[in-house]
């Protein structure tokens, strides 16, 4: 039975800026993040044998992926182990099970929550002070600290320059996934094959937030995705997936998420997100997609 469960929630990028690229090859960003309800499962129970961390893989999205030294959850696991036995301390191995619900390589941070939630997990497990996890999280990822809280947060840097967001209206959101994979690699090559970086002046955020979905829309339409048109190029349906976000009742605003390929739509609640996502579960081009509809966390 499993000792701690967590989840590792989807990170859904609001905006994303590319501001400039560091000499080391590592693109500078400016994105708000938030999280929605969908995400994957980790269970942690005590190992029943063995003197480090394994892992177990489930869930649909499980296919394809190896539970071994290269998993993020596993290498976050190992990471934290290392970083504390090199102070002299030993402690007992966990057995993790991973359950994949979320997209692989689709612009949602799934792999980077689950590093987090391991995280989270071996702290607790392993009774640590919660900043042995901030420290190890930067070594697995640009994305993993900022999906340690799994809160709204404005990223800047190399994703290591973290802001708590101003307060953001209560709203629903749809995922949708038409299930292809983008190489976020790739995406940059084709940005800096295009014309690279665009020249912009500084964002403000309001600091008294967004007290209206209204609000939150007008500030969003002012900003971008800076890596959408170079994902659509590459995956074309990306924009067929945009087109039905676009056209679904109650629909507020709609965007591609990180490097893609999973968009996200707003609404003014997860019951009007729920309604919408029944229209598009009865589209033929859209019933082998993988969708979520729920709440954004607060």
């Amino acid at each position: 039975m499993a000792l701690h469960q967590d989840m590792a929630h989807a990170k859904i990028n609001l905006y994303l800026h590319v501001t400039g690229r560091r000499e080391d090859g590592y693109h500078l960003l400016d994105s708000l993040a938030v999280f929605a309800g969908a995400g994957d499962r980790l269970s942690l129970s005590p190992a029943t044998q063995g003197h480090e961390e394994h892992l177990t893989l489930q869930g649909p999205f499980s296919e394809g992926l190896e539970a071994n030294s290269d998993n993020l959850a596993l290498k976050a696991a190992r990471g934290l182990r290392q970083a504390q036995e090199a102070t002299g301390n030993t402690f007992p191995a966990a057995s993790l099970l991973l359950e994949k619900h979320l997209p692989i390589a689709s612009g949602i941070g799934g792999g980077s929550a689950d590093a987090a939630c391991a995280l989270r997990l071996l702290t607790r497990f392993w009774h640590l002070p919660p900043e042995m996890a901030l420290r190890v999280a930067p070594t697995l990822g640009a994305d993993v600290p900022v999906c340690l809280a799994q809160k709204a947060t404005r990223m800047e840097g190399i994703g290591e320059i973290l802001t708590a967001a101003p307060p953001l209206p209560t709203m629903g959101m749809i995922l949708v996934n038409p299930g292809v994979s983008v190489s976020t690699p790739s995406i940059f090559k084709r940005l800096a094959a295009t014309g690279g970086i665009k020249t912009r002046g500084p964002l403000s955020l309001p600091k008294e937030g967004w007290p209206t979905l209204d609000a939150l829309i007008t500030f969003l339409k002012q900003t971008d995705n800076d890596l959408q048109p170079h994902a659509i190029a590459q995956e074309p349906v990306i924009a067929t997936v945009l087109e039905h976000l676009a056209a679904l009742p109650g629909v507020r605003f709609s965007r591609m998420s990180g490097s893609g390929a999973t968009c996200f739509a707003l609404f003014d609640s997860a019951d009007c997100a729920l309604k919408a996502a029944e229209h598009l579960a009865e589209q033929h081009t859209a019933r082998t997609w993988w969708h979520w509809a729920g709440p954004v966390l607060p």
